[in-house]
């Protein structure tokens, strides 16, 4: 789920930075550029783990920033697939249901990844909303959002930019995880205690 990847960047270290001590102000510099930002096909920038190495220090002529080669560690978010996590339910919907690990948002279940068989029916306490149901011997387990959800991972994608959003779309996602309860141990914990 949480890996270091290794990567090497020309850093432009503004003027007013050069007082601090030249670590502190690459690695506030770093934080600002990578901090929850997905970089694709590596995943969500969680932390800058280390600096490695500083190389340079150049200051091109009419700019007053240096310029430095930074060799850097960072801590990355990027599930692989076939691994169960837990999540929480943020929401539902004919079309399947919405996750959230928290940090990260864009855990989708699709209908037919759901446990089978199953339903979906209008939320007893909300209209609006939709409740899926698992059945199974003949009862109903609903998937609520109380409990924890756990879910295994079909698969991630990095999905391009649009270069025209639609009106009224979603915000756009740079890293979607498609995931599954559709086998044992899946789905809220409550149902396997």
């Amino acid at each position: 789920m949480f890996y270091l990847s290794e990567i090497e960047h020309t850093l432009r270290l503004p003027p007013h930075l050069l007082n601090l001590p030249l670590n502190e102000a690459i690695k506030g510099e770093l934080e600002g550029l990578f901090l929850d930002k997905v970089i694709a096909n590596l995943g969500l920038c969680i932390s800058v783990y280390d600096i490695q190495s500083i190389e340079g220090g150049f200051i091109f002529a009419g700019d007053g920033a240096s310029t430095y080669t930074v060799k850097f560690r960072l801590i990355m978010f990027c599930p692989f697939v076939g691994e169960v996590i837990g999540a929480k339910l943020k929401g539902s919907n004919a079309n399947g249901l919405h996750l959230s690990l928290g940090f990260f948002d864009d855990i989708y279940v699709p209908a037919h990844l759901m446990p089978n068989p199953s339903h979906s029916e209008p939320d007893p306490e909300n209209k609006k909303l939709v409740r899926w149901i698992w059945e199974f011997d003949g009862e109903n387990y609903p998937i609520d959002g109380v409990d924890e959800i756990r879910f295994r991972v079909q698969s991630v994608s990095y999905p391009s930019v649009p270069i025209e959003p639609e009106r009224e779309s979603k915000p756009f996602a740079p890293m979607v995880i498609t995931a599954s309860l559709d086998a044992d141990g899946l789905g809220p914990v409550s149902w396997w205690v």
